[in-house]
């Protein structure tokens, strides 16, 4: 069984910085491409960065300059916030596209909260 667990949400104010770490646990073949996608209240879910199956990390336009992605080794992805904005508030999750048990699909983590306060 695969898990991906997320911690370091929490509630800052607007300028300031958070870091979420995603640590991959079980049964994993290979990892194709691991990174975050966040949802605000009331919108759909939205990628955020990630590395893809080359390891180049991809940013979205919102958060280019502000955000970055980093990973200590296969299983583990972090996500530095800096400048926070109050549109960045939103259940932040880990997602993984791997392979565990000859079987290639997508996991999700449960979700940390981050909230931006103005």
């Amino acid at each position: 069984q695969v898990q991906l667990v997320e911690s370091g949400g929490g509630m800052v104010q607007a300028g300031e910085s958070l870091t979420l770490s995603c640590a991959a646990s079980g049964i994993i073949g290979s990892i194709n491409t691991m990174g975050w996608y966040r949802q605000a209240p009331g919108k759909q879910r939205e990628f955020v960065a990630y590395f893809d199956s080359v390891d180049i990390p991809i940013y979205a336009d919102s958060v280019k300059g502000r955000f970055t992605i980093s990973r200590a080794n296969a299983m583990n992805v972090y996500l530095q916030m800096n400048t926070l904005k109050p549109e960045d508030t939103a259940v932040y999750y880990c997602y993984a596209l791997l392979t565990s048990v000859g079987v290639k699909k997508n996991y999700w983590g449960l979700g940390t909260q981050v909230t931006v306060s103005s």
